[in-house]
């Protein structure tokens, strides 16, 4: 009985992957994922390595995160987190986009996509304090907000720059008081937007107690 129970579970092609299926892939294809996990079918699952096939998905770009799992009696799930650009910088001709922590994770040819922003910094990666600055600024804005910019800029991770459609430049400073400076932005363009302030060319919130208009 052991005998025949060790066989069903290790050798047995009832108990084997006869489907890997992907969940959460939006950029990346199923099959592209499937391919890279490496999972053959009719392999028994307690055979499936399942931390090899994480590993192997886990060095695609596009992934943040994955979980390899065996959906018993007959299928092996593959869950992926992708990345969600927030910005695109441009580095010896080649654009790529850039997540929240700064990782630069795919290349783009025609536009951006809806919200991400271009981004200029001398040394784009997650461990610029640069880059990760200026993410820190776009990440803590709106969407609404955001989707409004046509540009940021540091030099240094304490001289942020943000630039909306209307040319209208905002100093936003270092990463300190992010969601403080995005309150003040908020509430100072619904201001100037229902004329209740006079137009500025410059909004400096890099000390959001003191904001500054130009």
């Amino acid at each position: 009985m052991v005998a025949l129970v060790a066989w069903l579970l290790w050798g047995s092609p009832v108990l084997a992957v006869h489907e890997v299926t992907v969940d959460g892939a939006g950029t990346l294809t199923a099959a592209e994922v499937v391919e890279v996990a490496g999972i053959a079918e009719g392999t028994p699952l307690l055979r499936v390595d399942v931390d090899a096939a994480e590993a192997r998905v886990a060095r695609l770009p596009q992934v943040a995160s994955v979980e390899v799992t065996r959906g018993w009696p007959r299928s092996v799930v593959v869950t992926v987190v992708e990345r969600v650009p927030v910005a695109v910088v441009e580095r010896a001709g080649t654009r790529s986009l850039v997540d929240a922590d700064g990782v630069l994770f795919d290349t783009v040819t025609g536009p951006a996509p809806a919200g991400v922003v271009p981004l200029d910094v001398p040394a784009p990666g997650p461990d610029d304090r640069a880059t990760r600055a200026a993410l820190g600024a776009l990440v803590a804005l709106p969407d609404q907000i955001r989707a409004g910019l046509v540009a940021a800029s540091a030099t240094t991770a304490e001289d942020v720059t943000l630039t909306l459609a209307d040319g209208t430049t905002v100093l936003w400073g270092s990463a300190a008081d992010a969601a403080d400076k995005a309150d003040v932005l908020v509430a100072l363009l619904a201001q100037l937007d229902a004329g209740a302030l006079e137009p500025a060319g410059t909004i400096d919130v890099s000390a959001p107690a003191a904001v500054v208009l130009r």
